[in-house]
């Protein structure tokens, strides 16, 4: 017998492994902005998004409540996310495969 060694590694720190872009960039520091404008104005409970092309204020209480959707990780349009953020391949190996089944 083999020893087995068996690690986990949290994929929700490898989400974003790419560098920033410059609309990335942009993006966070409006977003930024103006979570600290909501601060300075006495709101919380609070988080910014884009809606419409506008940068809103939304309850956090509504987001959550909200149904999740939900992602067809073998579909078209996420296969063409992947490819164009050039995010890597987080699948188990084949080893892995194995040992988990």
């Amino acid at each position: 017998q083999q020893p087995l060694t068996i690690k986990f590694i949290d994929p929700t720190y490898m989400i974003r492994s790419v560098p920033a872009n410059a609309f990335d960039s942009t993006y966070c520091a409006i977003l930024a902005q103006n979570a600290v404008h909501g601060a300075m104005a006495g709101f919380s409970g609070i988080t910014v998004g884009k809606v419409c092309e506008r940068y809103v204020y939304l309850p956090i209480h509504a987001i959550t409540k909200q149904k999740g959707n939900r992602v067809d990780v073998k579909g078209r349009w996420f296969t063409n996310m992947i490819n164009s953020t050039m995010q890597p391949d987080f699948a188990p190996t084949t080893l892995e495969r194995q040992i988990s089944a």
